[in-house]
């Protein structure tokens, strides 16, 4: 607890039973000093292979004093006869129930609902692991089982898909208690929609009358008991800030009522009736809020545009979660922060969040309530994070069939698009890039329109028609549909050589460079059950293309997917970026393939990251997947998110029922235009 860090408490025990027996030392310490040294507990169990029964009924012990390190052991021995087998059974685990960031904000982790946030929580958290491990482990096998006996996947994909997972754990992953309000009834909720719908159905609407007064916190070491909240948001959090920040921006915070945490609640059975019943009210569990860094060397928690890549891990695995993280971005968008902050490259300044722009991640030192860590260059005017946005909320909102989730974020997603409508330079319908790495490569600059972010506004344009459609709001259907049209004209008049789609527009020396990610669109529109963007030749030709010189023009695809290569085979060298094999994109790449119907080329594709990261032969990166590696192997950023994109080839591989069973058509054709509305351009934010 020194420096005001938050506690932490170990626990330490074994199972005893009939052939077992268990003895404890509770207090031992590592200085001559001690009452009972470490010296003495080797001793008593080189002389008596146990500790004294009587242990047990010592009580606690005394605290440390400052810079004393106490130590406790458990002991556990049985007779094994000749020839003969015994398991012995030791847990350890620890409870440090609050989270605090470096600014001062602080929130109790998810178990706390269920073990409170006494020292006693690492006891029970240790009690049951040891009674219940055994289900645990028939639970996994059950769940892994169908992918590790299906004998059409290849044997290193196989542990592959599950090893990459790793990341969850070595993430810097943090889930908070998330205190709920009495949700909101579906009468309002749908009420409230359609008054948004009716609100901003023409050109002149003001999106900005859809947020809620923002938080201002005036004094320190106060307790923010007041909520930026309205009837669509249903959700809030137990918050404590100590920041002191007097910002004219803020997250929606709640208390409701008592904030008394149940002290044990040891698993789903034993859940209390109250608890139970509040998450019966709306159908949903309460799942807390979530958290994971870029990386361990990017620490800025859920980077939006990375996230867009590992996303699906978490919808298939954990897709409660995934919806809140959309919900966080939901309500990102509709902020706006207006403190002054240098941007690196540039030398420029701006403001920290610009309404209607797509967050780069929640933050740092106070994630959600200072959101945009990241300041080399001024996100509010990247090219993908918008589109990245609209794209994940609609196959989150397909995949889930969450009606009530689609008209939550709806809002949201209807000012991310209208947000990108000043990126059409010539009113083609489609974006321009601005002679800077405006998007996930920022290293890497754009000229003109581009293949990877002219790809993604086509997909948004889709997805946001569609979503449209579902949830009622004709007009805007309509005028996503008119764009579509004119943009997917523009963007292949103006990109499309005859084989593969240029990098970008411009003239410069990689313009006509073969991107390994220049389909990222396509790939999501076709995960999402939507129809193909381009037609199946230009598809098909460009993953060939892709395949043939990103992938085995590289130690004979050995490595995975290079970023950038040369229409004459050479790997693109004009930025670190380019020469670099992104192993998260090449899992993308992977899964792009398998959608087109090319299951050599994607297990060929991803296995060369296998290869160089996870086998023998390989770099030796199990377990810290990096961001990327040269063609000689050197990293950059180990330990990092973007590789549980493994994970959106197993979601093509075994989709999700409402996937499968969404309409082989385009669902841009079940939209009918009016020749009124056709000549519409978006309304004007």
């Amino acid at each position: 607890t020194a420096k005001g860090n938050p506690p932490v408490t170990f626990a330490v025990a074994a199972s005893e039973t009939q052939n077992v027996n268990v003895t404890v030392l509770p207090c031992f310490g590592l200085t001559e000093g001690s009452f009972i040294t470490a010296r003495k507990m080797w001793g008593k169990m080189m002389q008596d292979g146990q500790f004294d029964r009587e242990n047990f009924n010592i009580g606690p012990s005394m605290p440390s004093s400052p810079g004393e390190t106490l130590c406790a052991a458990v002991s556990a021995s049985a007779w094994v006869e000749p020839h003969g087998k015994c398991t012995i059974a030791f847990a350890l685990a620890w409870s440090s129930p609050k989270i605090k960031f470096s600014k001062g904000s602080s929130y109790h982790r998810r178990y706390t609902k269920f073990y409170g946030t006494s020292e006693r929580a690492a006891v029970d958290l240790v009690h049951d692991a040891l009674t219940n491990y055994k289900h645990w482990e028939e639970e996994i096998e059950k769940w892994q089982s169908p992918i590790l006996e299906d004998i059409r996947l290849p044997e290193w994909y196989k542990f592959t898909l599950f090893n990459e997972l790793y990341f969850l754990v070595a993430g810097g992953t943090s889930l908070v208690y998330w205190q709920k309000p009495i949700p909101t009834p579906w009468s309002v909720k749908v009420a409230n929609l359609f008054k948004h719908l009716a609100d901003s159905s023409s050109p002149s609407a003001d999106v900005k009358s859809d947020q809620d007064p923002p938080i201002k916190v005036e004094s320190k070491n106060i307790k923010v008991t007041e909520a930026e909240m309205n009837c669509r948001h249903s959700t809030g959090f137990e918050h404590t800030s100590t920041s002191g920040c007097n910002s004219s921006t803020g997250v929606g915070l709640k208390q409701n009522g008592s904030s008394t945490i149940p002290r044990k609640k040891r698993s789903s059975k034993h859940f209390s009736h109250h608890l139970k019943t509040e998450d019966q009210l709306d159908g949903n569990e309460d799942v807390g809020r979530f958290l994971y860094l870029e990386g361990v060397e990017y620490i800025m928690w859920c980077t939006y545009d990375v996230h867009f890549y590992a996303s699906f891990a978490l919808l298939e695995l954990f897709p409660k979660i995934e919806l809140n993280i959309q919900r966080d971005f939901a309500k990102a968008v509709l902020s706006e922060d207006g403190r002054k902050v240098k941007f690196l490259a540039e030398g420029n300044y701006g403001i920290r969040k610009v309404r209607g722009a797509v967050p780069h991640d929640l933050g740092t030192h106070d994630p959600w309530n200072e959101m945009n860590a990241y300041n080399i260059h001024d996100t509010s005017k990247w090219k993908d994070l918008n589109s990245k946005f609209v794209l994940q909320v609609y196959r989150d909102f397909a995949a889930t069939g969450d009606m009530a989730f689609g008209i939550e974020v709806w809002p949201a997603v209807r000012t991310a698009m209208e947000y990108m409508e000043q990126f059409d330079r010539d009113d083609d319908g489609l974006i321009e890039n601005d002679g800077f790495p405006d998007q996930t490569y920022d290293a890497w600059t754009v000229h003109g329109v581009s293949a990877y972010c002219g790809c993604l506004w086509l997909a948004a344009l889709q997805a946001a028609a569609a979503m449209a459609q579902r949830l009622g709001d004709k007009f805007f259907a309509e005028t996503c549909k008119t764009k579509f049209f004119s943009a997917k004209s523009a963007f292949e008049k103006k990109l499309w050589n005859g084989s593969y789609f240029n990098y970008d527009s411009g003239s410069s020396s990689n313009s006509k460079s073969i991107q390994a990610d220049q389909l990222a669109g396509q790939w999501y529109t076709s995960s999402s059950g939507l129809g193909p963007i381009f037609d199946e030749f230009k598809t098909r030709s460009s993953l060939q293309k892709i395949f043939d010189f990103n992938v085995m023009k590289v130690k004979g695809g050995r490595m995975g997917a290079v970023n950038g290569m040369h229409p004459n085979g050479k790997v693109d060298e004009s930025c670190m970026q380019s020469r670099e094999v992104w192993t998260g994109v090449t899992y993308a790449v992977a899964a792009n393939m398998l959608l087109a119907g090319m299951e050599e080329e994607a297990f060929t594709t991803a296995e060369g990251i296998f290869i160089a990261g996870w086998s023998e032969e390989g770099f030796g990166y199990w377990f810290q997947t990096p961001e990327g590696w040269t063609t000689n192997g050197h990293y950059r950023s180990l330990i990092y998110m973007r590789p549980l994109a493994i994970w959106s080839m197993q979601w093509v591989l075994s989709p999700p029922k409402a996937i499968i069973e969404a309409p082989k058509i385009n669902m841009m054709d079940r939209i009918v235009i009016s020749p009124a509305t056709f000549s519409l351009s978006l309304p004007e934010t």
